[in-house]
């Protein structure tokens, strides 16, 4: 199948897209990818619905706002992609099917007392009809009504990368985005996987919050600042590093309040250090080491966190680019390889992954 697939991060920075040929099985083929910039009238009114769906209620309605956020969320998709298409030279006719994630405004992990909850918002409905493709999409919910985490979900297509690149297992996969996650691949082909801690998320808060910038430009702020070990130490502190794996992450689950006293630069500095040691403690609770870490997402831009990761880890470091990969279309292309499985009614969450019981299916596919 030929596949276009999406991916919009918590970021609110871009619409990601991948062409992917694939049985949902093995890859086949690599299309073009690419980004499209938010629109900032969709990019406000996505932030308003985030901060709206983290003061919903468990049990009461859900937020008006949601439904307009749904319509926008697939507009802005289909607006992207139908430039991404005309500097390609591709038709919406061309591909067997789309797989789309949808914009997270809400992510809640699973606790003893109850099951998480976890909002993907994407009007299927309309962007399936606007491109007259099908659409496969709500890829988390049935996880996470499984007990599941109902993320990462990119493991997956992690080992079907590794295995087109040619890579021996053991080896991890560390996506960068507003929260970290790392795939360990074992030799035996098992996966483990699971949120090491915050990416660029808090980086991005921090500095959106004081007003100074959206992210921290080729880690300038956070090159020049120092590390506070008193502030990453509280930071630190919080139960979740102790949490057994797997295990999942809100981009708001940790407070910036560590770093509130301290300048931008330091401040940006102890947050790298924060994230790079999520990183490190993934080692510790992940058994077999793997051979390299190969880092994908828009954190491996940042050359401050590069360098603290290279510094410290117990493994070799390394770009996806260095590996052939595409580091900034990893996750739209696993959503594309995701619809496949979907359409094929193949696992896409699993034990290692999410913490579901067996390997579930999951996903959902409307016709146009």
């Amino acid at each position: 199948m030929k596949i276009l697939g999406f991916m919009t991060g918590t970021s609110l920075d871009a619409v990601d897209m991948a062409v992917l040929e694939t049985d949902g099985e093995e890859i086949q083929g690599f299309g073009p990818a690419g980004e499209r910039k938010l629109r900032e009238a969709t990019r406000d009114l996505l932030l308003k619905t985030t901060d709206i769906a983290r003061a919903w209620p468990r049990g009461e309605p859900e937020p008006a706002i949601f439904k307009e956020a749904r319509c926008a969320v697939a507009d802005e998709h289909f607006h992207a992609a139908t430039s991404f298409l005309d500097e390609h030279g591709l038709a919406w006719g061309d591909f067997d099917l789309l797989g789309v994630h949808g914009q997270t405004v809400l992510h809640e992990r699973p606790t003893a007392e109850r099951v998480g909850r976890t909002v993907q918002l994407l009007d299927a409905e309309r962007l399936a009809k606007a491109c007259g493709r099908p659409v496969a999409y709500d890829f988390r919910t049935a996880d996470v009504a499984a007990g599941g985490e109902g993320a990462p979900l990119a493991p997956i297509y992690h080992a079907a990368r590794a295995r087109a690149s040619g890579l021996a297992a053991p080896v991890a996969a560390l996506n960068i985005g507003g929260v970290a996650n790392i795939t360990l691949i074992g030799a035996d082909g098992s996966l483990l996987a699971f949120d090491t801690g915050p990416g660029n998320g808090m980086i991005d808060l921090m500095l959106q919050a004081r007003g100074i910038a959206r992210f921290d430009q080729d880690g300038k702020l956070a090159s020049v600042g120092r590390v506070d070990e008193l502030a990453l130490n509280a930071l630190l502190s919080s139960p979740y590093f102790d949490a057994p794996v797997p295990k999942s992450l809100d981009r708001y689950d940790f407070s910036l309040a560590p770093v509130d006293h301290l300048s931008p630069e330091d401040a940006a500095a102890t947050l790298v250090a924060f994230t790079a040691e999520g990183v490190f403690r993934a080692f510790e609770q992940g058994g077999e080491a793997p051979s390299a870490l190969i880092v994908c997402g828009g954190g491996r831009h940042n050359p401050a966190i590069m360098k603290t990761l290279a510094d410290r880890a117990p493994v070799p470091v390394k770009a996806a680019e260095d590996y052939g990969w595409r580091g900034d279309s990893i996750e739209a292309e696993a959503f594309a390889y995701l619809a496949a499985r979907t359409a094929k009614d193949l696992p896409i969450s699993f034990p290692g992954t999410t913490g579901v019981k067996t390997p579930m299916t999951g996903g959902r596919i409307v016709q146009p």
